[in-house]
């Protein structure tokens, strides 16, 4: 008798999970994310569904729009500064090198509506095959450092001595580290094009 109560219980116990799973899994939905709509931006489960609502995850929109995402007070807030980075070899501003070019070259690169504090910001360089090389680095303290509170200001990086040894995309990176965070975040991109 004790074990049909046993298997009874226990087939119940089942029936209540399976179901509690198939009800779950018929309210939400996982959601492919386009970026810009290119494929080649895709992330897979960025998102999910759920009454008709998308959430997307905070380190998606971080990542992906380069934005800032601060939680504070159960909240998110977005900062997306607005961000330029220009190029220069001399004179002649440039966006595409030939394969092979080795030249000293500056960057420019304009920030404002920065609204969170930072303590660090890099200028890093990527090949085409995603290898990362550290061009500058600068903190709070250091004499070329943006003054403390201040949302509007230009960097110039000059001296850049690059080898633009393979064909296809070089990616410039300049991320922040906003105050009290571990992790830089890339806030603007510019690519250079090698061929």
């Amino acid at each position: 008798m004790m074990r049909v109560r046993r298997l009874i219980v226990l087939v119940t116990t089942l029936t209540l999970l399976c179901g509690s799973v198939a009800y779950a899994d018929s309210v939400s939905q996982k959601l492919r994310i386009l970026i810009n709509n290119k494929k080649s931006e895709e992330v897979a489960d960025g998102g999910i569904v759920v009454d008709n609502k998308v959430y997307i995850s905070s380190q998606v929109v971080s990542d992906k729009l380069q934005a800032i995402v601060v939680k504070e007070d159960g909240k998110a807030i977005i900062y997306k500064p607005n961000v330029h980075m220009v190029t220069s070899a001399g004179p002649k501003i440039f966006a595409g090198v030939n394969k092979g070019d080795k030249f000293k070259f500056t960057t420019f690169i304009q920030v404002d509506t920065l609204k969170p504090d930072i303590n660090a910001l890099k200028l890093t360089i990527a090949d085409p095959y995603g290898d990362e090389t550290l061009i500058e680095q600068r903190k709070s303290g250091d004499a070329n450092f943006p003054a403390d509170g201040k949302s509007d200001f230009w960097i110039t990086v000059e001296d850049i001595s690059y080898n633009f040894d393979k064909a296809g995309a070089y990616t410039l990176r300049f991320s922040v580290k906003p105050t009290g965070e571990s992790s830089f975040k890339v806030i603007s991109e510019k690519t250079i094009n090698s061929q």
